[in-house]
């Protein structure tokens, strides 16, 4: 199997999650074994990150590469998409400290990606094989495990203690299927998270139109008129009604198959298509980066 790149190169505009910036993203062809690299045009000398996961330095609700130099946020939804068609050389321009949000999925990167095309370049493709079981584990329970395979296999159960959201499952059996079944699902948050993110100083970007939100808890109606407001959602909403807030999710598991897709976009950053079926239950950026960084170092030299 060989190395690819983009056929040419594409850009994105669109608004950032936590920092509501207006950014421009460029995704360029680059020579073989260049891997995927992050350039900071805005910033001077226009300096450059490995999307490593020796990289990650900070995971709070978004995967951040982080140098001396700089950082750049929000890249996982970028990363799956570029995993998933195969390719291992691109050069993404950035004039901000985060990618776009866009919808909160994947799927405007899958379709520039389509637009432009996958070249196949002169070098062979390097995988990541599994050889063992390996698992890792967090504080919170969250867990990973990964067993041999001769392809890349995921299989992702979330659970909240939620009346709208529960627990859920998904699944991908070959990394082909992520275009049709993952790369549509858009990020959810729970609206009881929203004010202590706002306080945080994060999802300044955040609005109806790029996350699932999902209203659990029931609040006065002042409260969740304020909340709404915030959101840039004008039309009231019903305090007593639960569910979500924006008009409901696109397919039963929608939810799953999004932490399924930030997965993908995680464990892209061991920098090698892996060869294994991974199993993840609760996962979240820190589980998911911190497994691909011990992937990278018990297989990566």
């Amino acid at each position: 199997m060989k190395q690819k790149t983009l056929k040419d190169s594409f850009v994105i505009e669109g608004i950032a999650l936590h920092t509501g910036l207006h950014i421009r993203l460029k995704a360029n062809p680059a020579p073989a074994d260049h891997g995927i690299v992050i350039c900071r045009t805005d910033l001077e000398g226009q300096p450059t990150i490995k999307a490593l996961a020796d990289n990650v330095k900070d995971t709070v609700r978004g995967t951040v590469l982080r140098n001396e130099h700089f950082q750049v946020s929000t890249i996982e939804h970028a990363m799956a998409a570029f995993y998933a068609a195969g390719v291992d050389n691109c050069l993404f321009e950035v004039d901000g400290p985060e990618f776009p949000i866009l919808d909160g999925s994947a799927k405007l990167f899958r379709d520039k990606i389509q637009e432009v095309g996958v070249e196949v370049q002169d070098a062979t493709k390097e995988y990541l094989t599994i050889a063992e079981e390996i698992e890792f584990e967090i504080e919170s329970g969250s867990r990973i495990k990964a067993y041999p395979s001769d392809k890349f296999e995921l299989e992702v159960l979330i659970g909240f203690d939620s009346v709208v959201l529960r627990e859920q499952t998904a699944h991908l059996e070959d990394i082909n299927d992520f275009n049709k079944l993952a790369a549509t699902a858009r990020t959810f948050c729970f609206v009881h998270e929203i004010e202590p993110l706002l306080a945080m100083n994060l999802i300044k970007g955040g609005d109806l139109k790029n996350a699932i939100v999902i209203y659990d808890r029931k609040m006065s109606q002042e409260a969740i008129n304020r909340l709404t407001d915030k959101l840039h959602k004008h039309e009231r909403v019903d305090a007593e009604r639960l569910g979500y807030l924006n008009g409901g999710i696109k397919f039963e598991n929608e939810p799953a198959m999004h932490k399924l897709l930030d997965l993908v976009g995680d464990l892209a950053l061991v920098g090698k298509p892996i060869k294994g079926k991974i199993v993840a239950k609760y996962p979240g950026h820190k589980v998911n980066t911190e497994f691909a960084k011990l992937l990278r170092k018990t297989y990566v030299s």
